[in-house]
């Protein structure tokens, strides 16, 4: 049986190990240790990363009583080792999984709600509550939970025997048996974890919802804690004050002013629709009736208003009305006809102005890297 030292204290970041057993697994081996501080994931958690005897560990398990430590090189059972934690990376995750707790205790002491899901990523973490919960439900049982924090309350493991167990009311997602470990936030949660925890909630450093959702009939809110949340509110500054800078905005109003330039911007948008249907209505109207084809150079023009245009003067042209938008040797092309099949003659049209496309019958579409008078050449000789 492997002694899981993170049980008693979640902030050893190093300790010394015997080699109990060491056999080959594919192209590495598993080791068993007497003891460990390298936490092999679970509830919610992921497991450890760090080295053992200056070897990166590529992976950890249980089996049973015994946690599997796997690294590339083979070491001596009977030997005595060192593990080395990934430190920072494991204290985020326990800033992040104690941070849960509070926010989760806190929820449930203020609304009678369940953790019912909880899933820990390195961009945050969801947890899904049993009842839906209004924003400001929210953002009160958030500032009761940093409160806690502030408070710097201690963060304790305990190991009831079943009659000790029996008397307590605590947290937990399922059925449990055989030993429980409790992790006890004075005066915040009493809850089931076998994951390793900071020692007082000020290590959490702060809570931060950054989302919220209806989610089967409960809450999905996303939450980061710590470390994270500092990261995340630098990035969000700097962003903010880009975006003041650009809008001349206080860094306190970016938010009204955003919605003052997106309202311009439809303004914009209107009128910008506006000029083009008006430019359409004039440039249709300068369209000739001709038995041969309409040739259309726009330096330009969108897609959309090129299409409406060529349509226009399909009606009027006794073969085809072609349509191109671009400069000599980067055109883009659309071209229609009601009196011939375009499609069928899509080839012949591309090779003859250096262009690739295709369509229907009516109408085809596509680039040419020919010039305006060698276009117009071709297309005024059908």
């Amino acid at each position: 049986m492997t002694e899981k030292l993170y049980y008693a204290d979640g902030r050893l970041a190093g300790f010394e190990a015997r080699v109990l057993t060491c056999e080959r697994e594919g192209g590495a081996y598993a080791l068993r240790l007497d003891r460990t501080a390298f936490f092999p994931g679970g509830g919610g958690q992921e497991a450890d990363e760090g080295w053992l005897a200056g070897q990166k560990l590529l992976a950890l398990r249980e089996e049973g009583e015994d946690i599997i430590h796997v690294v590339e090189k083979p070491l001596e059972p009977g030997s005595t080792v060192r593990g080395e934690l990934d430190w920072p990376l494991r204290f985020r995750r326990m800033q992040g999984h104690s941070g849960e707790h509070i926010l989760s205790g806190t929820v449930h002491r203020m609304y009678g709600c369940d953790n019912v899901g909880f899933h820990m990523g390195e961009e945050g973490m969801t947890i899904d509550f049993s009842l839906e919960l209004t924003r400001e439900q929210l953002l009160a049982a958030e500032l009761e939970a940093n409160r806690a924090i502030w408070r710097n309350v201690p963060v304790r493991t305990l190991l009831p025997d079943a009659a000790e167990l029996a008397r307590l009311d605590f947290r937990s997602k399922k059925e449990l048996t055989g030993q429980v470990r409790l992790v006890d936030i004075e005066g915040v949660d009493l809850c089931a974890c076998c994951a390793p925890h900071v020692a007082y909630t000020g290590e959490v450093g702060c809570i931060k919802v950054i989302d919220s959702m209806r989610h089967r009939g409960g809450t999905r809110l996303t939450l980061i804690c710590g470390e994270q949340a500092l990261l995340d509110y630098q990035l969000l500054h700097e962003n903010n004050a880009r975006v003041s800078a650009a809008l001349s905005a206080k860094r306190q109003e970016t938010g009204a002013a955003i919605e003052r330039y997106a309202a311009d911007q439809e303004e914009r948008k209107a009128e910008v629709t506006r000029l083009k249907r008006e430019l359409l209505r004039l440039k249709t109207a300068a369209l000739k009736k001709s038995e041969g084809c309409i040739c259309i150079f726009e330096e330009d023009m969108d897609p959309i208003t090129l299409r409406e245009l060529v349509n226009a003067g399909s009606e009027l042209a006794g073969v085809l009305c072609a349509g191109f938008a671009g400069r000599d040797g980067d055109y883009k092309y659309i071209i229609g006809s009601r009196t011939r099949p375009l499609r069928a003659m899509s080839r012949e049209i591309n090779a003859a102005i250096d262009g690739r496309g295709g369509g229907s019958d009516s109408m085809i579409q596509g680039t040419s890297k020919s010039d305006r008078e060698a276009i117009e050449r071709y297309f005024a000789a059908l």
